[in-house]
């Protein structure tokens, strides 16, 4: 009997924890759609602001913006967007591995710091990396105010010359059960070299100037990209939760009834045994 009851305390807290993740799976579907609507209501005004940059930048006037500045590469900033939460499979494992991978070969020569984005990034690469600080609490209260001044202080680091090159790692949301790891040049920002001075100035008349509308809006593109970068990263790791929680939920319900069968058949096995002593104990009186 000691087994049988063992066999239902098992079935009990595999019962439990399927209650959880089923409950977890439906609480990132939701929180996917709210992510997914706000990227769908930024990448219209974000596409039509990079292509309005690159319009103006390849019109063919001198640049005085140092965004635009293409520096010999020594000192390089990985900004690593996690999540400050687990239990989403491998979606911050491959952001971690690829900018290990990225310090170990493309940049091996040169000088890395990390910032991260979400403190399981934060927990993994500092233990052998230069992570010189975090934004954990930017998950806390996500808004365009909290994320532009992250933004802000990556536009001051590339425009004092305390970084050549800024890059963004992160998962791109391509739908709920698929994410794409994303490598995404931050600063500088490159020029479109397949479109013509007169193919970009031919559809604009620029009042005050050109320069002045660029250094305008140069900063609101970057806080745009930055704050478009973190929702996909913030999409992806609802859906490779709800994903995750989808499949721990299927495989608790197969060993649940994996355990419901064998408690079954210890059961028979204990009554049939039960029975054998009892039929055995009256033959015994009988004789």
């Amino acid at each position: 009997m000691s087994g049988l009851k063992e066999i239902r305390n098992r079935i009990r807290s595999v019962s439990s924890t399927m209650q959880i993740t089923n409950a977890m799976k439906m609480v990132s579907a939701a929180k996917l759609k709210k992510a997914q609507d706000s990227i769908s209501a930024t990448l219209p005004y974000s596409n039509k602001l990079s292509g309005l940059i690159q319009n103006i930048s390849t019109s063919g006037e001198s640049l005085d913006s140092p965004f635009f500045i293409q520096r010999s590469i020594k000192k390089i900033l990985a900004v690593a967007i996690t999540s400050n939460r687990g239990l989403c499979g491998g979606f911050n494992s491959n952001v971690i591995k690829e900018v290990s991978r990225l310090i170990e070969t493309k940049y091996v020569s040169k000088n890395v710091e990390i910032i991260c984005i979400g403190k399981k990034g934060r927990d993994i690469l500092s233990k052998k990396n230069n992570v010189i600080d975090s934004f954990n609490s930017v998950y806390d209260e996500f808004s365009y105010e909290n994320v532009k001044k992250i933004a802000e202080l990556f536009m001051e680091k590339f425009s004092d010359e305390s970084y050549d090159e800024i890059i963004l790692v992160y998962n791109h949301a391509k739908n709920a059960a698929t994410q794409h790891l994303t490598i995404e040049p931050y600063l500088p920002i490159e020029e479109d070299a397949e479109e013509s001075p007169a193919q970009a100035s031919r559809d604009y008349i620029f009042e005050p100037s050109q320069l002045e509308i660029l250094n305008e809006l140069i900063p609101k593109a970057l806080v745009v990209q930055l704050f478009k970068a973190i929702s996909d990263s913030i999409a992806g790791e609802h859906g490779a939760r709800m994903t995750a929680m989808y499949k721990a939920t299927d495989n608790a319900s197969e060993l649940r009834d994996q355990l419901k069968l064998t408690y079954n058949k210890a059961r028979q096995t204990a009554i049939t045994n039960e029975i054998l002593e009892i039929v055995g104990g009256a033959e015994s009186l009988n004789s």
